[in-house]
């Protein structure tokens, strides 16, 4: 996927300003795909360039004036196709797992204060999408938001970022507990 792709996506429901996606960004997109807000910026440029999203300058009296964009029929083309394609399959890329792996010939102590820092960074972003996840569906069921909301493409893309983070809290939960088992039986180092 390219980065193209996402700010196009991030762009469906609303004209957003640049200021504004950056921030949206970070809410959603981000959790399945990282971008540096310059990034972002440089890609409005050239999907703007391309004539995949349009831009129109709004004039503000207090603040500097802003250009919203949104997306063309050429970029809805172009998220068609995208879509199309076949997903290439996802994999994980974590220093954090790589330290464990080095577990037997590490200090166990400062390998905990890690999981138990991503533990509470997964927690955060646990409680950040269940917010949002709410805000989404109003005072309908999961079940009835599924079936009759409007648009429910950011709704399925917030339960996977949930499921991630669980996943990570969880994995991190329970790698802690082995350690410390293991630091408590004086298990053998090598």
């Amino acid at each position: 996927m390219a980065l193209r792709h996402a700010v196009l996506a991030a762009l469906l429901d609303e004209e957003l300003s640049g200021y504004q996606l950056v921030k949206a960004f970070d809410l959603g997109v981000a959790n399945f795909w990282h971008a540096q807000p310059q990034q972002v910026y440089a890609e409005l440029a050239r999907l703007e360039k391309d004539g995949l999203i349009t831009g129109r300058e709004v004039v503000q009296d207090t603040r500097p004036n802003k250009r919203l964009f949104q997306v063309t029929d050429a970029g809805l083309a172009e998220l068609d196709h995208f879509t199309a394609t076949a997903a290439k399959p996802s994999f994980v890329r974590d220093d954090l797992v790589v330290k464990v792996q080095a577990a037997d010939h590490v200090d166990t102590r400062t390998l905990i204060a890690r999981l138990t820092e991503r533990a509470a960074l997964a927690q955060a972003k646990i409680d950040l999408f269940g917010k949002l996840l709410r805000g989404m569906r109003g005072d309908r069921t999961e079940e009835e938001f599924l079936r009759h909301g409007e648009r429910i493409g950011p709704y399925l893309t917030c339960l996977r970022g949930l499921a991630f983070e669980q996943g990570n809290l969880d994995w991190c939960e329970r790698t802690v507990t082995v350690l410390r088992e293991r630091e408590g039986a004086d298990a053998p180092r090598r």
